[in-house]
């Protein structure tokens, strides 16, 4: 089965950058996809951005402008460019593996990790 493995989080000041990446291994069979998602204590896990093995990506759009996903598939690896954050960016942040194996949708969710932006 395919595995996630976020790095990158920490803590910035507004309007500084973060680089997020995701290690992708294991079985992608049926894998379409990869997303990047966010949560917040309490809250719903929500997407942030997505990129499809084709290399077509989706942003939320608070994050336009200010976000980049990116793929380098020679090093298994997703990455989430984060420009000119907000402190209402502060989050987990999480990778996910996204398709369908054998008809079922399926996601596979990292371990997550933090941002923290401070104004």
């Amino acid at each position: 089965q395919v595995q996630v493995v976020e790095s990158g989080g920490g803590s910035v000041q507004a309007g500084g950058s973060l680089t997020l990446s995701c290690e992708v291994s294991g079985n992608s069979f049926g894998i379409t996809s990869h997303g990047w998602y966010r949560q917040t204590p309490g809250d719903q896990r929500d997407l942030v951005a997505t990129i499809s093995i084709l290399g077509d990506t989706n942003y939320t759009d608070s994050v336009k402008g200010r976000f980049t996903v990116s793929r380098d598939n020679a090093k298994n690896t997703i990455y989430l460019r984060m420009n000119s954050l907000k402190p209402e960016d502060t989050a987990v942040y999480y990778c996910a593996a996204e398709g369908q194996i054998w008809g079922a949708p399926t996601i596979v969710w990292g371990q997550g990790t933090q941002v923290t932006v401070s104004s």
